[in-house]
């Protein structure tokens, strides 16, 4: 695998089969900790911090087109892809940009409905934005991402790292997001899951992703919110182990 000029953990035999697990915005890849402590020894695990984010906040979120041109080299023939809101958004790219390296995507609560007067929703969260530095906004929103305990020191620092150029532009290239083209041709296995109890437009966005693309599967997760691999990290794994 080529350089992708990220910082990446990798976990496992160098020569299993590739995963790679990309984070959701505001986070890291420490969010992948819970799964990997159930993942199948088989897999060689790749988990990047996305630009702009914990390691990598001294490099601005530009935007998905420049992190996908980052994220390719890290795609080796037979990878599987899982993403996270923000992640599996770059994951479905990934699979329709890169159909002979991604072998089957996991696509987990990414928004494909563009949000309504954009550039308001981006006014606010730079008005907001100052909050994140202060420990007691930062843990409140750690538990509506269903961070665990065990965990809210790497969100705090996280949150703290990132900045506002970063946040603008991810979260701007998130509530614009659309199905791409390629998506529909993709010939892999696709997985597309939101939780049961997230927002109407997160559930609508994953039966879109869907039906744009025959042969894939579909799941609302029972009790979860936005953050199934937070929720219940022991059944994905079970999901990707096969």
């Amino acid at each position: 695998m080529g350089d992708s000029g990220l910082r990446v953990r990798s976990f496992g035999d160098p020569s299993g089969e590739p995963l790679l697990l990309l984070h959701g915005g505001g986070v890291a890849g420490w969010m992948w900790n819970p799964l990997l402590e159930h993942l199948d020894p088989r897999f060689h695990v790749i988990v990047p911090d996305l630009p702009g984010h914990d390691v990598d906040s001294d490099e601005h979120y530009l935007s998905h087109a420049a992190t996908i041109e980052a994220l390719a080299p890290l795609l080796a023939p037979g990878t599987t892809v899982v993403g996270f809101s923000l992640g599996a958004q770059l994951a479905v790219l990934l699979a329709a940009q890169h159909p002979d390296l991604v072998a089957r995507v996991v696509v987990i609560s990414a928004q494909t409905i563009p949000t309504r007067a954009p550039g308001a929703t981006l006014a606010m969260l730079r008005a907001a934005a100052p909050l994140a530095r202060y420990e007691w906004f930062a843990r409140l929103q750690a538990k509506e991402l269903f961070v665990p305990d065990t965990l809210i020191d790497e969100y705090l620092r996280t949150s703290r790292r990132i900045s506002v150029e970063t946040l603008t532009y991810a979260v701007g290239e998130n509530i614009r997001f659309t199905i791409p083209e390629g998506w529909a041709q993709f010939p892999g296995m696709a997985v597309i899951l939101a939780g049961s109890r997230e927002k109407a437009v997160m559930r609508a966005s994953a039966w879109r992703l869907h039906e744009a693309l025959p042969g894939s599967e579909f799941a609302l997760v029972a009790d979860c919110g936005h953050g199934i691999p937070l929720q219940k990290p022991e059944g994905l794994a079970q999901m990707l182990n096969g």
